[in-house]
């Protein structure tokens, strides 16, 4: 399954969006503060409401995902929202059977002493066929039912069950090594999500062992071609403690070269076997925030060819949205302007600028999405930084 459009209203800093028809790569660009964290954070917020009930805080997915997580409903709603308060999702998608379903979300604040957050509208459908639609009779005589999803409970959603099972598993990865090399001496529970890689190695160990020697040695392959005397990747546990931990052997002048563990690896490294083994991982949506950060910019000019050949190489490929600011990443001519939502900010709210008229020539003399689009989003007033400063 995966997303063919998203529609946001009064969503952070989107008063209205559309981004029209999304591919297997989506590459966000735009300024700093333009919302391409926000429009990714839409669909985190998608999946933490699509998680079960159960014991979390405020009684629910939606709550939970509202309040607990976010701060409150004044923490999403967009600041240009006005009359018309409602915070709406409307995400399209396509499954693996040639399906098209459509997940309408829309909630608001209940409007009573404690204002818990209420759904105004859950609206799900498959090929045009209407699974649920809200509010209806049972919640007219039950009004309590609104303050949860029906994607988030599962004696209310079998019909849809496989759309909330997508939206659950989507993987959020901005993978920072520091949390990970010293993860033992900072301490403290993992956040939940995991968000920064800091249970990377949890998640690896959990894996089975044909499939992970597997992806190791997809990965090993990688390294050795960008890695300086980078000879061979391992996943090991610890003799004493049963931790779990990758160590890497480096060619040196000693004939069996030296093994490291993850905690004398550099950055880069680290990140980008994060970014190879999620790739692999499944075949749920991954999100990518500024996969470039620490890596070699050689590196980074191939990162959109290796994620093409990993989607092309697995059976139920990952879906993959990436943010980015990187001239590099975007320099490689196989992305078609199609691949890019450009953000720019206007008085009311963020939008999408598709590209003009003169724009569209460009590409088609050959010229790459960094030459066209992304000197489009840089400040206009950039040169004058290093003045404003003295």
């Amino acid at each position: 399954m995966r997303i063919t459009k998203i529609e946001l209203k009064n969503w952070l800093n989107y008063q209205r969006l559309d981004t029209g028809e999304l591919g297997d790569r989506v590459f966000i660009i735009g300024p700093n503060a333009a919302g391409k964290s926000n429009l990714v954070e839409a669909l985190r917020f998608l999946r933490d409401v699509a998680q079960p009930a159960g014991k979390k805080p405020q009684g629910g997915g939606l709550q939970n995902a509202v309040t607990e997580m976010r701060g409150g409903l004044s923490k999403l709603r967009c600041l240009n929202a006005r009359k018309d308060t409602e915070v709406r999702l409307r995400i399209t998608l396509r499954s693996d059977d040639e399906g098209e379903w459509i997940y309408d979300l829309g909630f608001k604040g209940e409007g009573r002493a404690n204002n818990r957050i209420a759904v105004s509208r859950e609206f799900v459908s498959k090929d045009g066929r209407t699974l649920c639609n809200r509010p209806d009779e049972a919640d007219k005589l039950d009004p309590e039912q609104l303050t949860q999803t029906r994607l988030e409970l599962t004696n209310a959603n079998a019909e849809f069950r496989e759309l909330s099972h997508f939206f659950s598993e989507t993987t959020y990865l901005h993978l920072v090594p520091q949390l990970l090399k010293y993860g033992s001496k900072i301490g403290g529970n993992v956040i939940e999500s995991d968000p920064f890689g800091q249970g990377f190695l949890q998640r690896i160990a959990a894996c089975g062992e044909k499939t992970r020697d597997a992806r190791l040695r997809r990965i090993q392959k990688a390294l050795d071609t960008v890695v300086p005397q980078f000879k061979e990747l391992q996943f090991i546990k610890d003799n004493v403690t049963g931790l779990p931990h990758l160590q890497a052997n480096f060619t040196h002048w000693r004939p069996t070269g030296a093994w490291q563990r993850e905690n004398q690896l550099s950055d880069g490294t680290l990140r980008l076997i994060g970014l190879l083994w999620s790739l692999m991982d499944g075949n749920s949506l991954l999100l990518l925030e500024e996969p470039e950060l620490s890596l070699n910019e050689e590196i980074v000019r191939h990162l959109p060819k290796v994620i093409r050949r990993i989607q092309a190489q697995n059976k139920t490929a990952r879906q993959v949205f990436i943010t980015t600011h990187s001239e590099a990443l975007l320099s490689d001519r196989s992305i078609p302007p199609e691949e890019v939502l450009r953000l720019v900010t206007k008085q009311d709210g963020t939008e999408i600028k598709p590209p003009d008229a003169q724009e569209k020539i460009m590409f088609e003399s050959g010229l790459s999405v960094a030459e066209v689009l992304l000197a489009s989003v840089k400040p206009p007033n950039f040169d004058q930084l290093d003045l404003a400063l003295k």
